[in-house]
């Protein structure tokens, strides 16, 4: 019983970080020709964040704290996939959004059977089995030539609200890096 405990552990760490995972989604114009961009630049006000939470909550807040993220972890990962920083006359620009929102998802006692009498099972009333409050955050990340948008990303995750700046500032830093390496470059 003992030698099958670390690999108990390890298989549990991998669980839970799987549950922590960034969902990535891109789309973009297959017609543009992606290898010929070299040069890159923000566009004006660099983006936006959005909260769909509360009424109290203050966009302008959390956009003080996470631009800053957001504006280093994509030159750093424009970079590294081979772009260039232009000040003037930049082939695209890069646009975020930010959405933080609050949700639930609930499980009702026997939502998954079919409601057929041939499964023996007596008619109950469906009780909730389950019920979690989801903090979700999506980061958006467009890159626009001229006035059409030839590439979006998406990053999504659950985000615990008992996660730390730091746990926070790594998933932003993540879903920057999963997003740009997307870009096509052939």
């Amino acid at each position: 019983m003992r030698k099958y405990l670390p690999f108990a552990a390890v298989i549990l760490l991998a669980a839970q970080a799987a549950l922590q995972a960034v969902d990535v989604r891109v789309a973009f114009d297959k017609a543009f020709d992606f290898k010929s961009v070299k040069t890159w630049a923000w566009s004006d006000g660099y983006g936006q964040v959005l909260l769909a939470r509360t009424k109290d909550d203050d966009p302008d807040a959390w956009r003080k704290v996470a631009q800053p993220i957001i504006i280093d972890a994509v030159k750093t990962a424009m970079t590294q996939q081979g772009f260039t920083a232009a000040d003037a006359a930049p082939q695209v620009t890069v646009t975020y959004y930010l959405a933080l929102t609050t949700g639930t998802e609930t499980q009702q006692f026997g939502q998954f059977l079919p409601p057929t009498m041939e499964w023996g099972i007596p008619p109950f009333s469906g009780a909730t089995q389950s019920f979690k409050i989801l903090n979700r955050g999506s980061l958006v990340l467009d890159l626009t030539s001229g006035t059409t948008v030839i590439w979006r990303g998406i990053a999504q995750a659950d985000i615990k609200p008992d996660a730390t700046i730091e746990r926070r500032e790594k998933l932003l830093r993540e879903s920057v890096r999963d997003l740009v390496r997307r870009i096509p470059r052939k």
